[in-house]
């Protein structure tokens, strides 16, 4: 069994919600992305989460060769899980979004488990955005984040095929139910790894309550046959949710996909130092960072 100290900490390096011009540390071209993901790795983090963006404009992207690129220079330079993802962006169809698993097959990848209507045009114009930012932003106010039944099963078996263990991310407690669903008709694998990611507009809420809620609702679906982890978009949400998994015996995620504060008044110059904190939180609260190797036991991952 899996030490009960240990905690592995999930670094997410650059989102396909989010817009450059929100901040100059998000980083876009590939070797921005690996080197941001090599420095997570450094800091602590055993898992990082991949998106890819265009080199030139930092849009999401969904192109194969920069995946292909992103993933091999960040294997060749540290032991992390590099974990893409097939959640892709808005306006990205499945076929795009699953491609980096049918391709790549890597050992782990993001699985969604619904669809949620998923906001992010309350995100405040900066200057410094293009005008493909802004658009993007306001666009989502009429934008559903689509996982249907029929888009799950392909994407399970496309999963199989691959080899690649799924982190299903559960935005909303249904999803749950959608994962309890898929494994009694034999979509699914178990043992299963979750991710609760609370704080999306559209999806549940980042409170103390609706992670525990969460948690007891996927422990009386499934039982103790499953490990997870919790992730809070925004701030004070991140660290919020990570102190909550913490001391509930879950594991973390931090990353500038899905927060830009490393405190109340100061902006985040890298992913690193988000990890940073979250380590600093975990050894307080007397949990040990889990290496990359540890991860993968905990996991239960063929490796690379």
């Amino acid at each position: 069994m899996a030490d009960p100290a240990k905690v592995f900490i999930s670094c997410a390096i650059t989102g396909g919600m989010s817009v450059p011009g929100q901040s100059e540390a998000i980083p876009i071209t590939p070797r921005q992305i690996i080197d941001s993901a090599v420095e997570a790795n450094a800091a602590g983090a055993a898992v990082v989460h991949i998106h890819v963006r265009d080199p030139e404009t930092g849009e999401p992207s969904a192109d194969l060769e920069l995946f292909r690129e992103v993933l091999d220079g960040i294997g060749e330079r540290c032991e992390a899980i590099v974990q893409p993802t097939s959640g892709g962006g808005a306006r990205m169809t499945l076929d795009e979004r699953a491609r980096v698993v049918t391709e790549l097959r890597p050992e782990m990848a993001s699985f969604n488990s619904g669809s949620i209507n998923f906001g992010i045009f309350k995100v405040r114009p900066r200057p410094e955005m293009a005008e493909w930012e802004t658009e993007y932003l306001e666009s989502t106010r009429d934008y559903v984040f689509r996982n249907t039944f029929a888009d799950m099963e392909r994407l399970g078996e496309l999963f199989r095929e691959a080899g690649s263990k799924p982190e299903f991310e559960a935005y909303d407690v249904g999803h749950l139910y959608n994962l309890r669903y898929l494994l009694d008709e034999g979509k699914l694998d178990e043992p299963m790894h979750i991710q609760f990611v609370l704080g999306v507009l559209g999806a549940n809420a980042a409170t103390l309550g609706q992670l525990t809620h969460m948690l007891e609702t996927a422990r009386g679906l499934f039982g103790d046959s499953f490990t997870w982890s919790a992730a809070g978009v925004g701030y004070p949400a991140e660290f919020q949710m990570a102190a909550s998994a913490l001391m509930m015996g879950g594991h973390v995620r931090v990353g500038l996909e899905d927060n830009l504060r490393v405190s109340l008044d100061e902006r985040a110059e890298s992913n690193a130092a988000l990890v940073e904190k979250a380590t600093a939180l975990a050894r307080l609260l007397d949990r040990q960072p889990a290496s990359a190797g540890e991860a993968r036991e905990i996991l239960g991952l063929r490796g690379r």
